[in-house]
This record gives structure tokens, sequence and C-alpha cells, in this order.
């Protein structure tokens, strides 16, 4: 969990400024994947100065960071959310658009096996499978 305090004055040498500020708390207590449009709007309404370009400047910085994680989940635009400690992948509903995070130890463990057999150090996965929640597919029967 990301905390930026008020007394804090930077983070990995970068100015910790209101705008920074309210679009992490907007993404931490957001609780999903927000793509760039949807925290513009959040933010916006909090902060009426703030422009989409601001957004966007600071989405990649926080990616550069590593305080965010940014997913593309079959839409033509990325999502973001704040970056957590435990590795996880998304099931995305083709019918309704919802996205559901998951774990499996049985990725870990094929991970594990592929990084011994090829000797490469894998730093980042990203699995994201489509199909239908139980309700669209309930709905498409």
């Amino acid at each position: 969990m990301i905390i930026i305090r008020k007394n804090v004055k930077q983070i990995a040498g970068r100015p910790v400024t209101t705008q920074r500020s309210l679009l992490l708390d907007i993404i931490r207590r957001a609780n999903r994947h927000l793509d760039a449009d949807e925290l513009y709007r959040m933010a916006k309404s909090k902060a009426p100065r703030i422009s989409l370009a601001t957004v966007y400047r600071n989405l990649k910085l926080f990616k550069e960071l590593g305080l965010i994680a940014e997913s593309n989940l079959g839409d033509t635009h990325s999502h973001y959310e704040i970056k957590s400690a435990a590795e996880h992948h998304h099931l995305v509903c083709l019918g309704c658009g919802q996205i559901i995070e998951f774990d499996s130890p049985s990725i870990a463990k094929a991970t594990a096996k592929i990084q011994r057999e090829n000797g490469f150090y894998i730093t980042s996965i990203q699995l994201k499978m489509e199909g239908y929640c139980p309700k669209c597919k309930q709905k498409k029967e």
C-alpha cells in the first residue's frame, strides 16, 4: 500500500506535488483497474484545474517508479492499478467487461521451471484470459 504523507517532499528524487498525491490516492482507493480517462474524470472532480496531459505524464512516472502496474485488458487502451507485492493475473469477461484477479501456484511453478530451463530471469508476467463470467455465459446459452 502506498501512503504519501504531507511531510514527504520527494519520492525517488521526484517532488510530491498535490496532483501526484491525488492521482496515487485515487488509484489506491479505487480498488479496481482504472484507465486514464476514468482517472482524469475522478481527479477533475477534486482538482478542476488538472489536465489529461498531467494524468498521462504522472501515469508514466508512476510506472517508471514501480508504483503502479499497467495492463492491456482487451481494450485499445491501458488500465492501471497500484502495484502489489503479490503477482496476479486477470480474467476478462467479453460480455460485461468484468475483470477478475486471480493468482495461481501452478503459474508460479511453471515460471520457475521456465527460468531454470532457459537460464532466463523473468521480472514480470502478464496473463490475461478472456471468456464469459457465469452471468454472461448463462445469457449466451
